[in-house]
């Protein structure tokens, strides 16, 4: 086994059997800084939900099997340098984005923050540090995909996001958007890379309510908080300065309140209980 990266979130081996070992850390950032603070068994409910959206979903992927409470062996492809990003409501980046003009919405759109969209978007992303938001002509221009790619890209990541919103709307959640990987295997497109909270935004149906702060069931949590004690402001101001942003301490309260719902969120999925 050979150390192959370590990411924002997760460690990546490689196997002598020509597969890749995902370990799930509990590490965690939000705007693009890492934090000094880990959330409790967040990555081992990374790892359970991985294994449970790859069971899932009706889509060829990547995933061989769970080698642990932390770990999932999967299938070694080349990943597209894209980030596929699905959106059915309207929130998070996507307000202030519409707002200066930098994203169309469908016709029809209401615009109160959290209203679901007429139909899902797709709004993908650069990989980078700091992902950039492109459209499909940006996409092209930059060689990321071909123009088939790219209208499969569109039409699967909907589709999954469809299929993922059902089981969502069954647990007694809401999917607000989406986050999804795709790489090549064979010359053929597959999903790749986890699914789980790091990946979307996720709201209780019971507390949903148009025009405000969702509850969030996700890492919106830690972003809600930073937003509101002004250090999401503080950060961009440092990379307009060419400063790497500084990471505040994490309250105590948070972090428990992060690690409760991740592990209520997957008891909710699975309808399995996640012992202690």
């Amino acid at each position: 086994m050979k150390f192959l990266a370590s990411g924002k979130v997760k460690d990546i081996y490689d196997l002598d059997d020509g597969n890749l070992l995902f370990l799930f850390s509990d590490r965690v950032s939000a705007y693009d800084v890492k934090f000094h603070e880990e959330i409790p068994r967040k990555g081992e409910v990374l790892c359970k939900f991985a294994e449970f959206w790859f069971n899932e979903l009706d889509f060829e992927n990547h995933f061989v099997r769970t080698e642990s409470k932390t770990g999932i062996i999967v299938k070694k492809m080349k990943m597209l340098p894209i980030e596929c990003v699905v959106r059915g409501y309207f929130y998070g980046s996507l307000v202030s984005r519409w707002k200066n003009n930098e994203i169309s919405l469908p016709d029809n759109s209401n615009t109160a923050l959290a209203a679901k969209l007429p139909k899902p978007i797709f709004d993908p992303t650069t990989k980078s540090t700091h992902d950039i938001a492109i459209d499909k002509n940006g996409a092209l221009e930059m060689g990321l995909v071909s123009n088939e790619e790219f209208d499969w890209l569109s039409n699967t990541s909907i589709k999954i996001y469809e299929k993922m919103t059902s089981i969502a709307n069954n647990a007694g959640f809401i999917l607000a958007d989406l986050k999804l990987e795709f790489g090549k295997l064979d010359d053929k497109l597959i999903l790749g890379d986890s699914i789980g909270p790091d990946e979307y935004r996720l709201w209780p149906k019971d507390l949903y309510s148009v025009g405000k702060t969702q509850e969030a069931y996700d890492k919106q949590l830690l972003r809600d908080w930073l937003t509101e004690n002004g250090y999401q402001q503080k950060f961009d101001e440092s990379r307009a300065k060419n400063q790497d942003p500084i990471a505040p301490s994490i309250p105590q309260g948070l972090i428990k309140k992060i690690t409760d719902r991740y592990i209520i969120a997957y008891e909710r999925f699975s309808k399995k209980s996640l012992s202690p």
